[in-house]
């Protein structure tokens, strides 16, 4: 049987044909005008002001916090502000926060759609006092109750960040997710929505933290400043254009990509209107396939899901994951379970009991979805999935 891939690459051979044209007219290949163009497609696409472009989706998440905290600790002392991650996430959703001299407060997330409990994160935000800003993360492109949580948010003044990374293209009443938090980030790594074959974006509508972005992408110089900013930079700190060459406003990094990325990027994003189209037809074809009374993923409505990759809770879920690789079928863990049992969360913080994480660390799973997959591929492990169910359901 061949395999059915969790992924399959979005990079086509007629985009590497169109990458060697380009680069037999021997192009600039680091960051330049083409990463500009990708900055501004995507930001079109996307539906915010200002994209930055960077070298992987993990970097736009430590972009992203680096660029939050950097603008906070104007009004605040950074080393008091109190960030939710979500305990369904990804390891570098916490390790910046830890990185950058905090402490990430884990939230547990809710049966429906794998997204923050906002039960649980109400009695944070009573027992925490101040909560400074909120991490969301839309596992595997599901949609979180976005009403809700924009309603918390703003009743306790907590700015909300979105990693968006699994999502790209899923939508709150036709709203892209990504698009209702102060920033958030995405990934362009080989086998998510698009690919760059590494790269990340951060999006804003925010001039001021698009400018830090920018900043703190290179160096914390000023150089992919536009006039204006570079000016009111150099006038507050007596620089000289000369000695801005050299001159770091902030404690930056080097995140960027290259011109090469983005012009494959710059191919990519006019396929993703299709591809999500595919991803979605996928999700509800296993919504009706897979038989598990234990437990479905939620579809609001007015929800459009450009689903990752299906997700699996269920007792059984060793067993599935066994005849799955028995029979060609790649899969995996749902995302890292409970970001709480991690090694390097518990050597730092110790073992933290989130009921509902938990469960998704010992029963969760997910399965392929891409714009390749077939109806056939999905019956062939939606029918593995039944039996393996059906088979412990029986006495």
């Amino acid at each position: 049987m061949n395999m059915i891939n969790l992924v399959k690459d979005t990079i086509s051979n007629d985009d590497i044909d169109k990458l060697v044209g380009w680069l037999q007219t021997y192009p600039r290949l680091t960051k330049g005008p083409l990463t500009l163009e990708l900055e501004q497609k995507w930001s079109d696409w996307i539906g915010t002001k200002y994209s930055v472009f960077c070298n992987s989706g993990s970097s736009a998440n430590l972009l992203m916090l680096s660029a939050y905290i950097e603008n906070t600790r104007m009004q605040k002392d950074r080393n008091k502000l109190k960030i939710v991650v979500p305990s369904v996430s990804w390891a570098t959703d916490l390790a910046p926060i830890i990185q950058l001299g905090l402490t990430p407060i884990l939230c547990d997330c809710n049966l429906n759609d794998l997204s923050i409990d906002l039960d649980h994160l109400n009695e944070i935000i009573t027992s925490h006092g101040k909560i400074d800003a909120l991490l969301l993360v839309s596992v595997l492109g599901l949609v979180p109750k976005m009403d809700k949580i924009q309603d918390i948010c703003d009743k306790h003044d907590i700015v909300l960040l979105e990693d968006s990374c699994e999502s790209m293209g899923s939508k709150h009443k036709g709203q892209n997710l990504g698009t209702f938090g102060s920033m958030s980030s995405f990934s362009t790594f080989f086998g998510h929505h698009i690919s760059t074959i590494e790269g990340g974006f951060v999006s804003t509508n925010d001039k001021e933290l698009y400018d830090l972005l920018l900043s703190l992408r290179s160096h914390g110089w000023d150089r992919d400043l536009d006039k204006k900013s570079q000016n009111k930079l150099r006038d507050a700190w007596d620089v000289s254009g000369f000695e801005s060459l050299y001159t770091f406003y902030y404690p930056g990094y080097n995140l960027r990509s290259t011109d090469l990325n983005a012009f494959i990027g710059i191919g990519q994003i006019d396929n993703l209107n299709e591809w999500g189209l595919v991803r979605e037809k996928n999700f509800r074809l296993y919504q009706r396939l897979i038989h598990n009374d234990y437990w479905k993923p939620k579809l609001y409505p007015n929800s459009f899901v450009s689903n990752f990759a299906y997700p699996i809770i269920h007792p059984a879920r060793n067993e599935i994951a066994q005849q799955l690789q028995n029979n060609s079928v790649e899969v995996r863990p749902l995302v890292c379970g409970s970001m709480g049992n991690q090694p390097f969360y518990k050597k730092q913080y110790g073992k933290i009991k989130l009921p509902n994480a938990d469960k998704i660390d010992e029963y969760g799973l997910y399965v392929p979805n891409n714009p390749k997959l077939t109806e056939n591929e999905v019956t062939i492990v939606a029918d593995i999935v039944n039996d393996v169910i059906t088979c412990k359901n029986t006495p």
